[in-house]
C-alpha cells in the first residue's frame, strides 16, 4: 500500500477537512491489548503483513489453529483513495491517511457471549485488537462522504483460504524504471500453493456494481477464492451475520 497523499499533503488536507475523530477511549479496548511488535511487519507492505499476522494469531493460540475465525478485509474502491484516521504513517493531529488500498484481519469469537468482532491492524494507533465497532467508528468512520471518490468498499476473504492462494512478487512497489518506492521485507515473496507468485490486484481491484445480497456474501465468504464485496453500510451487519449465522464451516472448499 502506499499513501496516495504522501508527496501533496496540503491538497490531500484541503480535499479531506472533516472535524477530527475524538482521542480513543481507553474503556472501549479490548482488556488485553498487544504490542505491533510482537508481529511480522514491514512499512506499507500491509497485505504481508496480516497474511503473516493469521499465522501467527493462529500459531499462538490466539485464533482457531487453522484459523477458521479469522477473515482478512482489503480496503479499497474505484479510484484507490481510501481515508483511515488513526494510522500511523499520518502526518497529521487526526491520524488520516489516504492510502490507495489498506488490509486488516477481522476475528469472529463465538465463544465470547453475545459473540465478539475484533480489528487487528498494524497500522493503527487504535488499541491492538479494537472491537470491530470500535475501529469501524473512529477508523473508518462510514458514510463520511456519501458517494463520493473516497467512499470505501471492502473485500472479505476467509483466512485459510487467503493464507493458499495469495501471492505477491512486489512489483506494485516498484516505480517505472525499477526503483523500490519502499524497501521491501527481508524475507522472500510470497507464492501461493498452486505456484501463482502474483495475484494482489485480484483482491484490490474493487467495483461497487460487484456487489451482491448480503445474505449471498455471508454464505459465499467461507467458499470464494476472492472472497466478496461489501459497502461501508455492509461491513458491520456481514459480520454480526458471521457470527450469528455460524457459517464458518470444519473444513474449506472453494471455488
Amino acid at each position: 500500500m502506499a499513501d496516495d497523499g504522501e508527496s501533496d499533503n496540503n491538497q490531500r488536507s484541503h480535499d479531506l477537512t472533516l472535524s477530527p475523530p475524538p482521542p480513543p477511549s481507553p474503556s472501549s479496548s479490548t482488556s488485553s491489548s498487544l504490542d505491533a511488535s510482537s508481529f511480522t511487519y514491514t512499512p506499507f507492505y500491509c497485505e504481508e503483513n496480516v497474511y503473516f499476522l493469521c499465522k501467527k494469531l493462529s500459531a499462538s493460540g490466539i485464533a482457531d489453529p487453522v484459523g477458521l475465525d479469522l477473515f482478512v478485509v482489503f480496503i479499497s474502491n474505484e479510484e484507490k483513495k481510501i481515508p483511515l484516521w488513526y494510522q500511523k504513517a499520518s502526518k497529521t493531529i487526526d491520524g488520516l491517511v489516504l492510502w490507495d488500498y489498506h488490509v486488516i484481519c477481522t476475528q469472529v469469537k463465538r465463544n465470547q457471549g453475545n459473540g465478539l468482532v475484533l480489528a487487528w491492524d498494524l497500522d493503527t494507533s487504535l488499541p491492538l485488537p479494537s472491537p470491530l465497532k470500535q475501529y469501524i467508528n473512529e477508523a473508518i468512520r462510514p458514510l463520511s462522504f456519501g458517494n463520493s471518490i473516497y467512499r470505501r468498499l471492502f473485500r472479505v476473504v476467509h483466512a485459510p483460504i487467503l493464507l493458499r492462494y495469495f501471492a505477491s512478487d512486489r512489483s506494485h512497489m516498484k516505480d517505472p524504471l525499477g526503483n523500490w518506492v519502499s524497501l521491501p521485507p527481508t524475507y522472500e515473496p510470497i507464492v501461493a500453493e498452486d505456484g501463482t507468485t502474483n495475484n494482489l490486484q485480484e483482491y484490490i481491484q474493487m467495483r461497487s456494481a460487484e456487489i451482491t445480497s448480503l445474505g449471498d456474501l455471508v454464505h459465499g465468504v467461507c467458499s470464494n477464492k476472492y472472497g466478496v464485496l461489501l459497502s461501508e453500510e455492509m461491513l458491520e451487519i456481514f459480520f454480526s451475520q458471521v457470527n450469528q449465522k455460524n457459517v464458518m464451516p470444519s473444513e474449506l472448499t472453494t471455488n
